[in-house]
């Protein structure tokens, strides 16, 4: 009798959907473990389910996300580009609002012990208010806002209920959007199959040579650490290469990638620029602890998939591997909080093009499956890229006083 009055104001078709929602929404969702990577931990408050995985990729997708519906969480992290962006250092948000950070990868993102690079937020339920609040990326009012035009949208109807057996809710939306994105796992690599499957053609001569230089000489695995049994190529820790520091300190001595027409780019000194502003400032992880020691200290990121994810760097600064290896090379830029572990290397010129070699042994075999499955929607429910004819904003300005 309980159950009868509960839907006694429900249409027979809203009953047979929410039963229907009940049977569905507890199908768990097994993610294989690639060679190479270890078993990934599945929140308990969060269990994998395909109804939430195919609700999280349309969000994704969704710039009707951001307040003037033309920015989406894959603008920034574009599948075809790795999961970020190539185009510029740092990210552009809605209404073209410069970014002082450029765009991480989120392959992999589900075994990240914390979030952004400055490691401020610890969970991946919780990461997307950032992004979707701050002004100069997806600039939506205010949480209530976010979850009230998703409600109204009707592209989702019955698909909350499915996944979670209730309507969209803040919880529910951070919850769906992890829920893809720990699905973005990628290993197998070249690397993987020669160094923990034991295939001793995997890697070619000067790759393996690469390998030595990333152990030893080149002291890459100081901070991208190994296990014995797979490798995520972070410490997961924060350090300061001189790089931010300079950038603050020194607005003037740095380069910007300047665009001249498609796929044409130079790089220019800030001196030269006449509409140069100076950067935003940018303190790394002194922003979250305020302890001094933290000062342009930043998240050491993955390695893998590295040849697919550039521009480089936190702030994008460094366009190529070899930039990025040169850095290293030279110990990084002095600065009074530069973290000991980085000093000079004193590569050879055969050394570096090794290691680049090996960093590129690094990709996961199942990159262009990751990227159709971004690009594919649910049955009969095809992925949204932008709708100009939303009017959830029109209806929010006339209820206002």
């Amino acid at each position: 009798m309980k159950v009868i009055r509960s839907f006694r104001w429900l249409s027979l078709a809203s009953v047979l959907s929410c039963l229907s929602a009940a049977v569905h929404a507890d199908t768990p969702v097994s993610l294989a473990t690639p060679l190479g990577l270890p078993p990934l931990v599945i929140p308990a408050s969060n269990p994998l389910t395909q109804e939430k995985i195919d609700l999280g990729r349309r969000l994704f997708m969704d710039r009707r996300l951001s307040h003037n519906n033309t920015q989406s969480c894959g603008m920034c992290h574009v599948p075809e580009q790795g999961f970020t962006s190539h185009e510029l250092g740092s990210a552009v948000g809605i209404e073209g609002r410069s970014h002082r950070r450029n765009s991480p990868t989120i392959f992999n993102v589900g075994y990240q012990h914390s979030l952004f690079v400055d490691g401020r937020e610890p969970h991946l339920e919780d990461q997307i208010w950032g992004p979707l609040l701050t002004r100069n990326e997806m600039d939506m009012p205010a949480i209530g806002y976010v979850v009230e035009k998703v409600r109204q949208l009707p592209e989702y109807k019955g698909m909350f209920e499915a996944a979670f057996n209730g309507p969209v809710t803040a919880e529910r939306l951070g919850q769906a959007l992890a829920s893809y994105e720990r699905t973005l796992i990628s290993g197998n690599s070249r690397f993987d199959r020669w160094y923990f499957g034991g295939e001793k053609n995997a890697l070619n001569a000067m790759e393996q040579r690469g390998f030595q230089v990333f152990m030893g000489k080149g002291r890459c695995v100081t901070c991208h650490s190994m296990g014995e049994k797979s490798a995520l190529f972070t410490d997961h820790k924060f350090h300061n290469t001189g790089l931010g520091w300079e950038r603050t300190m020194f607005p003037e001595r740095t380069s910007y990638r300047v665009q001249l027409a498609p796929n044409v780019f130079v790089n220019v000194n800030a001196q030269h620029l006449k509409s140069f502003e100076p950067p935003m400032p940018d303190v790394g992880r002194y922003e979250i602890t305020f302890n001094p020691k933290d000062s342009w200290a930043y998240k050491t990121p993955m390695l893998r998939n590295v040849e697919l994810t550039s521009p480089y760097m936190h702030d994008g600064s460094l366009q190529t591997l070899e930039e990025v290896v040169d850095f290293y090379d030279k110990g990084g830029i002095d600065n009074p909080e530069k973290s000991p572990l980085i000093v000079r290397l004193n590569l050879t010129p055969d050394e570096k093009t090794a290691l680049v070699a090996f960093l590129k042994s690094l990709t996961g075999d199942n990159v262009p499956a990751l990227v159709r499955d971004a690009r594919t929607a649910p049955e009969n429910l095809p992925l949204l890229d932008v709708d100009p004819s939303d009017t959830f904003m029109n209806q929010v300005n006339a209820r206002l006083p």
